[in-house]
């Protein structure tokens, strides 16, 4: 069966809608995987720095996750978070890593 999300607050109903609607399927799959996985336990500070990467171009996004890094403005803990998520891939993850 499949998580449901029904108990998110609506920050986080949007959120999570946005991840996975991000215009390029790659992105689509990293970020709204790495939300429907984290969303619930994201402090306010985080969900702040996901709603600015959000806003920023997807192939940007996509070239600091793959191998460039972030800018300094994007570089936080959560983007630190969100390409470790995506380093593991799910295979890794479905094996505990």
């Amino acid at each position: 069966m499949a998580p449901s999300f029904d108990d998110l607050d609506i920050r986080r109903r949007r959120i999570r809608f946005r991840a996975w609607r991000r215009g390029m399927r790659e992105m689509d799959l990293i970020m709204g995987g790495f939300v429907d996985s984290e969303i619930r336990g994201l402090d306010d500070a985080a969900l702040e720095a996901l709603e600015a990467l959000l806003d920023a171009d997807d192939d940007a996004v996509y070239g600091w996750l793959c191998a460039a890094g972030a800018p300094p403005a994007y570089d936080t803990p959560l983007f630190r978070r969100i390409a470790a998520f995506h380093a593991n891939g799910p295979l890794e993850r479905g094996r505990g890593a």
